[in-house]
Parts: C-alpha cells; structure tokens; sequence
C-alpha cells in the first residue's frame, strides 16, 4: 500500500489517516519524529487493511446465507438474527453472540476454513440464541448439526478451541468452572 505522509504546522498532537484513491494519507504534526512515526504507520496501515478486509468479506454475504440455511434446517426458521457478520478484532475465539442484540460476530480467520467448518461455528453461535450457556440444553442444540465433533477437532487442531469448553454431552456439573 502507497503511503503519503503530510506534515502540518497546524497539527499539535493528532495524527489520523485515510484512504484516497488506494493510497493512505496520514496527516501528522510537522515535530513528530521519523522514530516516532513509524510504528504508529504501521498500526494505522493494519487498521485500514482490516477494515477493508471486513467489508471485503462481509460483502459476500457468506454468513447470512449459512445462518438462513441453519435457521431453516435447525430451528424451523424461529431464530432472529440481529447481525452476523465477520470481524478483525477477534483473535482468541473463533465466534460470539450477543444474546440481548441477536449480533453474531464470527472471526475473519473462520472465512478460509471448510465451510462445514464455517457452519459449526454459526451453529454454535446460533444455539447461543437459544441458550446462553453451554449447558446441556446448548449442546442438544449444536449437536443437531451433523459435522459438530469433526468441526470441533479441527478447531481443536488449528489451536482454536477453547479449552474451558466442555465437549458436546459433558454434564455440567462435570464441565470446569
């Protein structure tokens, strides 16, 4: 990505960037330091390129269209989804629910994954919906989806199932605390 930097008399401490035309421009106080510069570069630019990822993915439409396809399927088309969509800044949990808003957020690390893979984890999300917990009621749920323990051990093999999640069946009063 083409960088521009533009330096300003009347700038004190503010420095913010934007992208024209493929190029990113940050505009910067005309003391700040080449040092000092540098590393705030670099997180502006990871800040624009994950945005535009998000919406790169987001325009496909790929979630929604796995979670009608679930809500149909699954849970006689009952669930309402308030938003699902990809996101950059999930890095330690490969999805989430907001069960008071309806918003799934699934990472944008799941989207080159298998799509049985894709779907276990909109499943999940989507048992959220249902019961906040995972309980065993939670489990039943997400136990529907055919591919859930192959799903699992995958995200188990890529380092991306939580180890505080008790497998599918386990009691709750055997699931960690």
């Amino acid at each position: 990505m083409e960088i521009t930097v533009v330096r300003s008399k009347k700038r004190k401490r503010t420095i913010s960037a934007r992208l024209i035309n493929g190029v990113m421009v940050v505009q910067v106080p005309v003391s700040i330091s080449e040092t000092q510069l540098q590393p705030i570069i670099t997180s502006l630019r990871l800040r624009i390129e994950n945005k535009r990822l998000k919406e790169e993915l987001n325009s496909k439409k790929e979630l929604q269209d796995i979670f009608l396809k679930l809500n149909r399927d699954y849970f006689a088309g009952k669930l309402a989804v308030g938003q699902i969509g990809y996101v950059t800044d999930q890095v330690s949990k490969f999805g989430c629910c907001n069960c008071r808003s309806g918003e799934i957020r699934i990472s944008h690390r799941v989207s080159a994954m298998p799509k049985w893979v894709k779907e276990y984890v909109v499943m999940h999300e989507m048992a959220h919906l249902v019961e906040a917990n995972h309980g065993t009621d939670f489990w039943v749920l997400v136990n529907r989806f055919p591919y859930t323990e192959r799903a699992r051990g995958y995200l188990t093999a890529v380092g991306w199932e939580s180890p505080d999640v008790p497998p599918p069946g386990t009691p709750p009063e055997q699931a960690p605390t």
